[in-house]
């Protein structure tokens, strides 16, 4: 097997030489063709999300793991219209970010470029094998796509789509490869490079995928360890829209890294409490709360210090009252993840405090978590929210997978 991972290394690497130089309108068929082949072959893929379907659910796994799992009728479309959404993007490559004439007259721009060639490991979500394939090769890398044990025959299925769309578009179908085992030795050869040929490593999955991955890869990394994501109900807040707003970053989607962990009230109007409570309940959810989360409502269980840097992935929740905005950023700077983080107030000077003061890759104001997702920021779709300091934050793009270099233009000129 590491005969096949270092060829396929060398394949991705020339692939990415020609794939550096191919023009918008051949990336842009290419992606076009690969939505055509994904809508033509949704039985296919369907047959093959049934079989990981059934080996998931003979583990007894979580319902929140078997939906990021399941591919149905309406997620096969919205991932085909992500590859079209990429494809209306504008074209990063090549893009001079910056220009300026020094005095002695040299011309220099700074000009975006591919990164290269980018592994991309990823666990149980197969959607994630159109969405970092296609978001590479719009910005002109090549991937290799490590997918997990789960969603190993989806994939596959998806990954002979996007491979059809780069031959009718006349591109190296290894500029997308995927590797053909789900061996963990493959985690392993990839973190390593594969003998150099690997510029970056983008994690999808778990705490234990990516700590893992940040502690013994010797590429740079794209991660995030965990979402722990909080809404802050403030004092000044309209209750009906934070009990929609809290229901919807909590319920409409459990096991996302945007979902809500922890619901911050307020205590300068406790009667806030219990009928957010109350709708997170009547929702399905468990909370697990503080003693005056506890008086709101005898349903709720007692939380330990660990439940507030808990990331549940589950419809449960850890529930807090807070002393106005300053004690939420103190919460959200202790336990938080520095991923997404709301504000729910009508007051815009609290609402612009917790905007400057949170330190989070994403924050947002009167609106849900759940929008922590690429496609919402018209990103087309994301490789993953990155919340590390340096390079890119928040949904990495089309625009994230690039980096720079100058090009600089003389006449002539020596330095003295």
């Amino acid at each position: 097997m590491t005969a096949t991972l270092l060829e396929i290394g060398k394949q991705a690497r020339q692939a990415a030489r020609g794939l550096a130089l191919a023009s918008s309108a051949q990336k842009n068929k290419a992606l076009k063709a690969m939505a055509a082949h994904i809508r033509n072959n949704a039985a296919a893929i369907t047959t093959a999300n049934q079989n990981d379907l059934v080996a998931a659910q003979a583990k007894d796994l979580k319902s929140s793991f078997i939906d990021r799992l399941t591919l149905n009728e309406a997620r096969i479309e919205a991932m085909a219209k992500g590859l079209e959404e990429i494809a209306d993007l504008n074209d990063p490559v090549g893009r001079v970010q910056e220009k300026w004439t020094r005095p002695n007259g040299m011309e220099i721009s700074r000009v975006a470029v591919p990164i290269g060639v980018i592994g991309i490991i990823y666990e149980s979500r197969p959607n994630v094998t159109a969405d970092a394939g296609a978001l590479c090769l719009k910005s002109g890398n090549a991937a290799i796509l490590r997918g997990g044990s789960d969603g190993f025959a989806s994939s596959q299925a998806i990954i002979t789509c996007l491979q059809a769309g780069l031959k009718d578009a006349g591109l190296d179908v290894n500029c997308i490869q995927m590797i053909p085992t789900t061996d963990r030795e493959s985690v392993g050869a990839m973190l390593t490079s594969l003998n150099g040929t690997i510029d970056l490593i983008v994690p999808r999955g778990g705490k234990n995928l990516v700590a893992r991955v940040q502690s013994e890869a010797r590429v740079p990394v794209f991660s995030h360890l965990e979402g722990i994501c909080h809404v802050y109900v403030d004092k000044a807040a309209d209750l009906e829209m934070a009990r929609a707003i809290v229901l919807n970053a909590k319920m409409r989607r459990t096991g996302v890294c945007g979902s809500a962990e922890t619901i911050l009230v307020d205590r300068a109007k406790p009667e806030n409490l219990k009928p957010i409570i109350r709708t997170l309940i009547d929702a399905g959810c468990e909370i697990r709360g503080d003693a005056e989360s506890m008086a709101a409502d005898a349903a709720v269980k007692p939380a330990s210090e660990a439940d507030w840097s808990t990331e549940y992935l589950d419809a449960i929740v850890s529930v807090k009252m807070v002393d106005g905005v300053e004690g939420a950023i103190q919460h959200i700077a202790k336990y938080g993840s520095q991923h997404t983080d709301s504000i729910v107030t009508s007051e815009q000077k609290i609402a612009e405090k917790f905007l400057s003061e949170v330190d989070s890759a994403i924050v947002l104001h009167n609106a849900s978590t759940q929008f922590a997702d690429g496609g919402e920021f018209g990103f087309g779709a994301e490789i993953g929210i990155a919340t590390g300091k340096m390079h890119a934050r928040g949904p990495v793009g089309v625009e994230q997978l690039t980096t720079f270099k100058y090009q600089i233009r003389g006449n002539g000129q020596i330095r003295p």
